[in-house]
């Protein structure tokens, strides 16, 4: 099958993660919960990975690596831990529903939320929409590195300066621009980065980030045994036993830490550019035409990662996708893409889109494929 379904998780997986999953399988015991050889290799595997995303991330402190199942958990850690009743937040208007709908649950207890929206190609009036929404009572922003729909990435940087002169705590969703777009925590306004470990850095699904890039720490999701402190009835304090109650996710962990180091090994800018020149490609020719309708102006290495959607006239989005999966193997996803705020921001709310990304492994016999089957199709 030709897969360009990799922003729901990219496929197939690198052989070196696999390899480290089937040694976790065979080799492993139960990390922190024993004295034992294995319990103490495994233990060894999680600190090692918590320092290959430090440094890959460019953060000193190993420890501010909180493990997650994915990077709706790392969000909900954060907008949970930090927004209490009273409290205003700050989304912009491409968010995903891992940060729309912990909003709206905490909008009965008491926080408000402003939606700052996100204008495509204009860096100044996107980060004038986000001051304006600041109030005195902002405690958290809250954006997305780039929309998982359209692909148009946020000036995020900027956005987390101008909160900091504020005061204001900032969270970051990089579901789909980690190991896309080079990401710097040294030198940067980001307080909490919250990663998909299973998308753009190549490891399996079950795996998820947080990384704490402040003093200021967020009260725990969830309490329980961490292999630490056992004779303590309260929860440790400290990082990463805060967040990490129960049995880790060490299998996935493991091969979480493999896809990382083969994003390092190609180049986190040359996969960019390559994914890039092919959605690039897939525009251009899709612009030949006014059958195919695109909602964006055409995809910038300034302003996008590699995510393109579109619809074809007279056809639903579902259909395009399933005769593309049935008819030509090719691999897309349909619909709303659990991100409403964005479609509403493009009219697509009641149409939903059709959407590819491609990977490392995607190639230029792949592109033309799916560009014969639309043409077919259309």
């Amino acid at each position: 099958m030709i897969y360009l379904d990799n922003g729901a998780t990219t496929f197939p997986k690198p052989k070196s993660v696999i390899n480290s999953v089937n040694f976790a399988l065979k080799n492993g015991a139960n990390p922190g919960r024993g004295g034992h050889r294995l319990a103490v290799k495994s233990s060894e595997i999680i600190y090692n990975s918590r320092k290959t995303l430090a440094n890959f991330f460019n953060i000193n402190n190993p420890e501010n690596v909180i493990f997650t199942l994915n990077c709706t958990e790392a969000l909900n850690i954060i907008i949970k831990g930090v927004l209490k009743s009273g409290d205003h937040v700050v989304i912009s208007s491409l968010e995903h529903n891992a940060v729309l709908r912990p909003i709206e649950k905490l909008k009965k207890r008491g926080v408000s939320c402003t939606i700052a929206e996100a204008v495509e190609r204009d860096n100044e009036k996107t980060l004038n929409n986000f001051r304006n929404a600041i109030n005195e009572k902002t405690r958290l922003v809250v954006c997305t590195y780039a929309s998982n729909v359209f692909g148009i990435k946020l000036p995020v940087e900027r956005i987390c300066a101008l909160c900091h002169q504020y005061g204001i705590l900032t969270c970051v969703d990089a579901a789909q621009a980690a190991g896309v777009v080079p990401i710097d925590l040294s030198d940067s306004s980001i307080d909490y980065l919250c990663l998909a470990g299973h998308k753009s850095l190549y490891g399996p699904m079950g795996t998820g980030a947080l990384i704490i890039n402040t003093d200021t720490i967020p009260d725990s999701l969830i309490e329980g045994g961490t292999g630490s402190s056992s004779d303590n009835y309260n929860q440790p304090e400290i990082l990463p036993d805060r967040f990490e109650s129960g049995t880790q996710n060490f299998i996935g962990i493991a091969g979480l830490s493999s896809g990382i180091k083969f994003v390092n090994s190609k180049g986190v800018l040359n996969i960019y550019k390559k994914e890039m020149d092919f959605i690039k490609k897939t525009y251009f020719e899709f612009k030949k035409t006014d059958k195919i309708i695109l909602y964006t102006e055409e995809p910038d290495i300034n302003f996008n990662v590699p995510v393109l959607s579109f619809n074809i006239d007279g056809v639903d989005c579902e259909t395009v996708s399933d005769i593309l999966s049935e008819k030509f193997n090719i691999a897309t996803r349909s619909g709303l893409h659990c991100a409403p705020l964005a479609h509403k921001s493009y009219d697509t709310i009641e149409t939903g889109t059709v959407r590819i990304v491609p990977s490392v492994y995607t190639t230029e016999n792949d592109i033309n494929s799916l560009l014969y089957a639309v043409n077919k199709i259309k």
